[in-house]
């Protein structure tokens, strides 16, 4: 008697012995399982996407832009982009049910493209919280919901692409800790939120490169909340500046052996300003920064939060790595001079 699979071969009438619906099934659960984790972000994050309108305080026509933004706390904080609001605008904000109310500039850091509004409206506001932008891993789920091109609650879907990129900012200086990701981002995505699976804000939405396909980048949430905190405390980012940009990059594991260091990632300096503090301590391109007056770096985003306004004009002491050997510098942050007024 001829096995079922030969007889088939032979007789192509015969019915078709291969177990197809098996494989079918199991991929139809894994899109389902996709699809129901982009679903369950929209609709828990959604609410909380604001469409961003601004123009001139002499209120001329044709004299404004749009663009998104989020709304982080329920007493109306929303975080948006610097280039989207500039500093002399009536901003209006709407909510996902065409509702919408007047909002206020409290603070502006062109440095990290990103501007703090607060919601005029009395009612308690959707929200979405900030996620921890140093747990995020390459390949992980990426949402952007915003408005790109004027099609409101737009969502698109990808991965995150790379960690710890650089951004050139509208001020000129680097923004660092830089998200990048293949989620399809357009004019008007600007200052809505990048957010991982768990319905948490990973980024704020900055920049595409033009012409480039899947290349699109988000300013990182701990950035973000850094520099929230700051303009609430003080009405602006007030930072320490050595003259270097970097990015953030793991530690050799016999590196850090070697040292003693428990470091896993730190900050490598991909550009080192010779006319900066940096560069007249000694510091060099590719030197990889594992502390700052002894508290550990690991990414690009504590170097930003430890050169704060304490650290201006004082001697600091910046652990590295070159060339697998721990070394030692002293350096005098300088204030970053604050930006133009738009």
């Amino acid at each position: 008697m001829l096995d079922t699979s030969l007889a088939y071969l032979l007789d192509p009438d015969a019915a078709d012995p291969t177990p197809a619906a098996p494989f079918a099934d199991s991929e139809r659960v894994y899109f389902d399982a996709y699809s129901d984790a982009v679903t369950a972000v929209v609709e828990a994050v959604g609410p909380a996407v604001v469409r961003v309108d601004t123009r001139e305080r002499n209120g001329k026509a044709g004299r404004g832009g749009t663009g998104s933004g989020v709304v982080i706390s329920p007493d109306g904080l929303v975080l948006t982009n610097a280039h989207v609001v500039g500093c002399t605008r009536e901003i209006r904000l709407s909510d996902t049910e065409g509702r919408t109310t007047e909002a206020r500039l409290l603070g502006i850091d062109p440095d990290t493209d990103l501007a703090l509004l607060r919601a005029d409206a009395a009612r308690s506001l959707a929200f979405a919280p900030l996620g921890d932008s140093k747990q995020l891993r390459r390949g992980q789920m990426a949402i952007a919901i915003g408005n790109p091109l004027g099609f409101e609650s737009t969502v698109t879907a990808g991965v995150i692409s790379a960690l710890g990129r650089s951004l050139r900012a509208t001020s000129g200086r680097m923004i660092e800790d830089v998200i990048q990701t293949d989620a399809a981002l357009n004019p008007g995505n600007s200052g809505g939120p990048l957010v991982s699976s768990r319905g948490e804000v990973i980024g704020i939405n900055t920049a595409v490169i033009v012409g480039a396909q899947g290349i699109c980048f988000a300013v990182a949430s701990n950035t973000a909340n850094h520099v929230l905190s700051e303009i609430i405390m003080h009405g602006r980012v007030r930072r320490g500046y050595i003259g270097v940009a970097a990015q953030t990059a793991p530690v050799p594991r016999r590196h850090a052996i070697a040292a003693g260091i428990d470091n896993r990632l730190g900050a490598m300096l991909t550009a080192v300003d010779q006319s900066g503090p940096a560069s007249a301590a000694g510091l060099l391109s590719h030197d990889l920064v594992v502390a700052l007056d002894g508290e550990p770096v690991t990414g690009v985003d504590d170097m930003i939060r430890l050169l704060d306004r304490n650290r201006i004009g004082r001697s600091v002491r910046i652990d590295v790595l070159r060339l697998g050997r721990l070394r030692s510098f002293d350096v005098v942050p300088t204030e970053r001079s604050a930006p133009a007024a738009a």
